[in-house]
């Protein structure tokens, strides 16, 4: 019973947006269940078959969602084992610090038209080079909370694995698996959490300034239509695929870190 307020802050918010919407009659903001009908018609009105996405959604929602992973993946492996090295050296993070501290400062997508120009030669028929260049912006926006939290994780690790480590002679291959990933894995589950969310903002800040699909690529094609309702429907599944997207690595973080937490609860 406690907890009953909580789920009724979301009805509640939707319930007076409604009202107020529909009292002021703007076009430009639309209620929410103007905002769901327009959801379902652009891409959950399709036949059973496709699970109820209809082409709009095939064309446009799946190529972000794949642009997005494949960006976070990308940044995820360079960040974590870029990390895993700086963090082993103290000496080699303070001479790279303060390349990390510039790139960290730099906008990304400023840079665009930057990755524009270096990866046009990389194109070929079957990878563009704009997507090329997306891939690109999402990784150079997320890889840095993953960098610096893997360099933390593996300084943090207890001195007293690193010398059980010693004694058991373990080579550095088996070091790395049995004791070094796994001590630095809640730091690292953290840096990948924050960059799976910036993931999704820099998937559509990428489709806004440039390519032919994607959810972003749509909202600008809404608002230069004049189309509010459909301007605000890709902003609901956007904040939807977020929720969603965290919820699901929520899961997955618990279930792989269940023994950090047995570990560090109080007794």
């Amino acid at each position: 019973m406690k907890n009953l307020p909580r789920f009724l802050v979301i009805p509640a918010v939707l319930v007076v947006w409604e009202l107020v919407t529909r009292a002021i009659g703007d076009t430009d903001f639309p209620p929410p269940t103007t905002i769901v009908v327009r959801m379902y018609e652009l891409w959950f009105s399709g036949p059973v078959g496709r699970v109820f996405l209809t082409d709009d959604a095939i064309d446009n929602i799946l190529p972000s969602l794949g642009r997005m992973f494949g960006g976070w993946i990308l940044a995820a492996l360079i960040g974590v084992l870029a990390g895993m090295l700086l963090g082993r050296s103290r000496a080699a993070t303070d001479y790279v610090d303060p390349l990390i501290e510039f790139g960290r400062a730099l906008p990304p997508p400023l840079l665009i038209p930057v990755f524009l120009v270096l990866m046009a030669g990389l194109s070929t028929e079957a990878v563009s080079g704009v997507l090329i260049t997306q891939l690109s912006t999402i990784v150079f926006g997320v890889v840095w909370p993953v960098l610096l939290n893997s360099i933390d994780g593996v300084r943090a690790v207890d001195r007293t694995y690193t010398e059980t480590a010693t004694v058991f002679n373990l080579t550095k291959l088996q070091y790395l698996r049995v004791v070094l990933l796994p001590a630095a894995s809640p730091k690292i589950f953290a840096g990948l959490r924050l960059s799976l969310s910036l993931a999704l903002i820099m998937m559509v800040i990428s489709e806004l300034l440039g390519g032919g699909d994607g959810i972003g690529y749509q909202l600008l094609q809404f608002q230069r239509s004049f189309d509010g309702a459909g301007v605000w429907a890709a902003i609901a599944l956007l904040g939807i695929l977020g929720y969603v997207v965290n919820s699901l690595f929520v899961l997955a973080e618990r279930r792989v870190l269940v023994w950090h937490r047995q570990a560090t609860r109080n007794p």
